[in-house]
């Protein structure tokens, strides 16, 4: 399966321009790193940036509540506080499993683009042979 694959990417890199094959080989694979950049970058990334501030904020809050949570004595404000830390690691995992799946679009983006120009690579090069 691995030969087949090594074959169809050296007959698409042979029927590209060098501006293409280049532009190609960009759209590899990604590690984690580039793939948590790559979520700021783009017409959304003002709103990962918003995201990440209100997970902070959110931490803040939790750690507060852990504090006072620890400080009380009646059960009532025990329960009160409880709540608050539950809410703000609700909200704060909410916000951290949207983050991922914008990494998970931008990869399926990714391969929708390499898969487009797979085809049309193989379409152009089809028609030269015709």
């Amino acid at each position: 399966m691995k030969n087949d694959i090594e074959k169809i990417d050296k007959l698409i890199k042979e029927a590209l321009t060098k501006e293409e094959a280049k532009f190609y080989d960009e759209l590899g694979e990604q590690n984690v790193f580039e793939k948590f950049g790559g979520v700021f970058k783009g017409k959304m990334g003002w709103l990962a940036i918003i995201m990440n501030v209100v997970v902070l904020v959110l931490f803040g809050l939790l750690v507060y509540c852990l504090i006072q949570f620890l400080n009380v004595e009646t059960t009532n404000e025990l329960i009160k506080w409880g709540a608050g830390m539950f809410t703000c690691m609700l909200m704060m995992s909410m916000l951290k499993l949207y983050f991922w799946m914008q990494m998970d679009k931008n990869d399926v983006l990714r391969e929708l683009k390499r898969l487009e120009l797979q085809i049309s690579a193989l379409a152009n090069k089809n028609n030269g042979q015709n």
